[in-house]
């Protein structure tokens, strides 16, 4: 497959023209606006303000692939998504659980083995199979807030996060189940639900590294 083949997967489009998918595009801005608040809420916070710029690039990328709809820009739409993924288990491990760098980075590599089970899992089940990618992050979510429910501000912005996650995934998954009923599509009711999500764990990260900072006065 090269990189200017052109990619057809939503609703919205009804050809390979840049203006086929407007909504979904313009949408994005979800992502940038979400990112743009948290940057101003996050001094202090180095690692808040690489998620907000990692957030930021997410909603170009989106935007490049709803416009442009090639392989190059399907590419430069997963891999922030997947950075942000990655970034933030990582901060999570560091800072909240409480590991040594070292270690959280190695806690962090096992998010590819996990992904590749939910993966395996999902794919096996109707519907769940059509993002099936997207669930492991409710899912890991969920998981976490389990251990960390004497955080009670950790756990449940956890649980609040996958719970939009979740919703925003089975939006995400029925744009092109419900075509036929609602030719605009439901894929850009995941940019909007997204930008609140995303922003929304940054938010949680942010309140309790703010905290503990309290905390060590």
């Amino acid at each position: 497959m090269g990189w200017f083949q052109q990619i057809d997967g939503y609703c919205e489009r009804t050809d390979l023209s840049y203006w086929s998918e407007p909504v979904n595009a313009v949408t994005n801005i979800a992502f940038i606006i979400a990112a743009l608040i948290l940057w101003r809420r996050s001094a202090g916070v180095p690692m808040a303000r690489v998620l907000c710029a990692i957030l930021f690039a997410i909603g170009i990328g989106s935007y490049l692939f709803h416009t442009h709809a090639t392989v190059w820009a399907v590419t430069a739409d997963v891999v922030p998504i997947a950075l942000f993924i990655l970034v933030y288990l990582f901060v999570v491990n560091r800072d909240v659980v409480g590991l040594r760098p070292v270690v959280a980075a190695i806690a962090t590599c096992g998010f590819f083995p996990y992904a590749a089970a939910i993966v395996w899992i999902t794919q096996q089940l109707p519907f769940f199979h059509i993002s099936n990618f997207y669930w492991t992050v409710p899912v890991l979510l969920c998981i976490y807030a389990v251990p960390l429910r004497h955080k009670p501000g950790i756990a449940s912005g956890f649980v609040i996060g996958a719970a939009l996650l979740a919703l925003s995934i089975t939006l995400r998954s029925l744009d092109e189940i419900l075509c036929d009923t609602i030719p605009l599509g439901t894929h850009f009711m995941w940019h909007l639900l997204n930008g609140v999500m995303l922003g929304w764990m940054i938010h949680v990260y942010i309140r309790h590294m703010l905290a503990t900072v309290r905390q060590g006065r």
